[in-house]
């Protein structure tokens, strides 16, 4: 009953009665298209024809002074009281003065523009169609009297002054229009009001007066142009004498300006004009010296093309030395530490020769400092102080500069984090080439005592000795390896001195104490010498105790084959000793092939004992006794050797990665040597037994059951 009553804020309806209703969607079943398609082109233009036409008011015909007075009086109060609406709108202003000006009221409308100047007299367009207004109906003193105004009020607006000029020369008023340019000339206005003052002089013919505003036009625009401009102007008047000296002028003036590279283009085009090629080109020179490389591109290209059409070999390939001079300036100036770059600049001048030029390169390049004291960044750098001191030894021949050179680079080098040995003798070689042996003593002590280096005791070693100063390559020696005892190379050489001196046991002492250091860097090669040291001395006991010596701390495969080589190689020695008699050197063979087969079967019995996992060392090991065997001739026995050679077994192996997981199998050579084949019988037959006698015991158990 509530709901059928009504609701007070809803006037007393009820709420089904406020639902809105909203038709259902209407469900297209046929979706197929229409056989008759209507495109939105035919929808526009039926909905355009079936316009209705405008309606406008009809055309009114004042045929009555009175109806006139009414119109112009109802326009007018139209206009008032759209102008007291929007004063500030222009156009209104605009249209007013124009239909004041249709009704032939000039007095209203000149009052209109000027009411309408009173808003606003910054607009030069009012002042432009007011002024035209008055030049169109041929009111010229009243137009004066506007431009006049104009340009008092607006003289940075061209376009007024513009104006003024172009009624006045229309007018035939020439010293009318000169005076108005005189005016806006003392304004100092821009680029174009100079150029329009000079064509007006010129369409009169008015040279000289034109030359006068050139003149004033460069004193205020001290441009490129504008004395290109004027030089232009002086060559079309076939004044070449006034049009160089304006060239000169502005070469004085603006030498560094941002622009002097246009300058003098055209100054040289200029002298080529006029036949005079060497002008032109002590022009380019004289632009190409005192221009910054970034601002010279055209001037080179231009240069290179002068020289192709005017010069000789001679002047071409300067050119061209000046163009690639202008890439590397700017490939220097981008990225001064590029010291490839410096390279190459430099090797471009010494292809030129200039001493000055070169010296400048060099000295410009050194001055790049790599940033970072670590030896990678001063590899590439330091090349460019060795050139620039083999240059001015070999080429300038200047040894003071050289000296010079070398010292302070040596200086410059951050010796306590790292050197340059090849700077240290090169510096102490060219001391030597010029005879000063104590200086190249001096640079490379300092070497030894501030960097020492491998290559520079090496060097020092060498020049002591070819001077024949036995005690100074002792002293080397000993500070070499007070430096680097490790160093197997230094113990090596010294012992090697002291053996072609015939001392012997200064030698045999060295050797001793190399072997005895606790760390060496390479020790089998100064095993090697020392061993080939008592070989050369025939001190074969000797020999055979440091092989003992060196079995005590390695057991490697090649010093047991070197052993037993050694040995066999006695034979030659014995044989050699031809004073001894027949069966006394077939004692001594033998004697020395049963040391030598001692050796290997010292070394099996280690392989084969305390190494057993080293199966292919003491198959090669066997291999190589074989050799010697068969080698020994009638002596040898090769069967000795023979039952003892292994099998090569091909077996197959799980392969495992670095996370244990397997990633296949692979192929490899197994040995099987005659005892562990024998052990691996023994075992079948052990497991043999063990199988027949418990078949035995089983058999007496059934016969028990039964």
């Amino acid at each position: 009953m509530a709901n059928r009553e009504g609701d007070p804020s809803l006037g007393y309806l009820t709420r089904k009665e406020t639902e809105v209703k909203l038709p259902r969607p209407t469900r297209v079943k046929n979706k197929t298209p229409a056989p008759i398609q209507i495109t939105a082109e035919q929808i526009l233009r039926e909905a355009r024809e079936r316009q209705e036409a405008e309606i406008r008011p009809p055309k009114q015909k004042i045929t009555d002074p009175t109806e006139l007075a009414d119109y112009r009086l109802r326009k007018r109060k139209e206009f008032e009281d759209l102008i007291r609406r929007v004063r500030w709108n222009k156009s209104v202003w605009v249209k007013y003065a124009k239909w004041e000006e249709s009704q032939k009221d000039f007095n209203r409308a000149r009052s209109v523009w000027e009411r309408a100047l009173d808003v606003d007299y910054r607009d030069h367009t009012m002042w432009l169609k007011y002024a035209e207004t008055e030049m169109k109906n041929k009111f010229i003193n009243h137009a004066r009297n506007v431009w006049d105004r104009a340009v008092t009020l607006l003289p940075r607006v061209d376009q007024l002054w513009y104006k003024y000029i172009h009624m006045e020369e229309m007018l035939g008023n020439v010293a009318g229009a000169r005076q108005i340019f005189e005016r806006w000339m003392s304004w100092e206005p821009d680029q174009q009001a100079w150029l329009s003052y000079i064509k007006f002089e010129l369409r009169y013919n008015e040279i000289d007066r034109a030359r006068a505003m050139y003149e004033r036009f460069v004193q205020c625009i001290p441009k490129v142009g504008a004395w290109i401009r004027f030089a232009k102007f002086e060559m079309k008047n076939g004044e070449i004498s006034r049009a160089r000296n304006c060239y000169e002028r502005a070469v004085d003036k603006l030498a560094d300006d941002e622009e002097a590279e246009t300058l003098f283009v055209a100054f040289a085009e200029f002298e080529e004009k006029c036949k005079e090629t060497e002008r032109a080109r002590c022009i380019y020179k004289f632009a190409l010296d005192h221009i910054p490389k970034g601002r010279a591109e055209d001037l080179y290209r231009k240069f290179v093309a002068f020289e192709k059409q005017y010069g000789d070999r001679e002047g071409i390939e300067d050119a061209i030395v000046g163009k690639r001079r202008f890439q590397y300036e700017e490939e220097v100036r981008k990225n001064p530490l590029n010291y490839d770059s410096w390279f190459d600049y430099i090797r471009l001048e010494e292809s030129v020769g200039n001493k000055s030029r070169i010296r400048e390169v060099y000295e410009r390049a050194i001055a790049n400092v790599p940033p970072a004291d670590e030896k990678r960044y001063w590899q590439r750098y330091i090349y460019l102080w060795i050139n620039y001191a083999l240059y001015e030894e070999l080429d300038a021949q200047d040894v003071s500069r050289t000296r010079d050179v070398y010292s302070e680079c040596l200086k410059l080098i951050p010796h306590k984090k790292f050197s340059f040995a090849k700077i240290w003798l090169l510096a102490a070689q060219f001391e030597i080439r010029q005879l000063n042996l104590s200086g190249a003593r001096s640079i490379l002590g300092n070497a030894i005592g501030i960097a020492p280096k491998d290559k520079i005791f090496k060097k020092y070693i060498e020049i002591e000795l070819q001077l024949g100063n036995i005690d100074r390559c002792r002293k080397l020696y000993e500070k070499y390896l007070e430096w680097s005892p490790e160093n197997c190379y230094a113990w090596t050489k010294y012992a090697e001195l002291e053996r072609s001196l015939s001392e012997t046991e200064r030698a045999r002492a060295l050797f001793e104490l190399a072997i005895a250091q606790p760390a060496l860097d390479m020790p089998e090669l100064l095993w090697k010498a020392y061993i080939d040291f008592e070989i050369a001395e025939g001190e074969f006991e000797r020999t055979r105790q440091l092989y003992e010596r060196l079995l005590d701390r390695t057991k490697h495969l090649k010093v047991w084959i070197s052993y037993a080589n050694f040995e066999a190689s006695a034979i030659v020695e014995v044989e050699q000793q031809e004073e001894l008699p027949e069966n006394v050197l077939l004692e001594q063979r033998k004697l020395c092939i049963q040391r030598a087969r001692r050796v290997f079967e010292n070394a099996i019995n280690y392989y084969r004992t305390s190494a057993p996992e080293l199966k292919e060392e003491r198959a090669m090991l066997l291999e190589e006794w074989l050799n010697m065997e068969s080698g020994f001739g009638e002596l040898g026995d090769v069967e000795l050797v023979r039952v003892k050679l292994p099998k090569k077994l091909k077996k197959r192996r799980q392969i495992e990665i670095d996370d244990g997981t397997a990633a296949g199998f692979e192929e490899y050579i197994d040995y099987l040597f005659p005892e562990e084949s024998q052990a691996s019988n023994l075992k079948i037959l052990e497991q043999a037994y063990k199988w027949k006698k418990q078949k035995v015991v089983s058999d007496d158990d059934e016969d028990d059951i039964d």
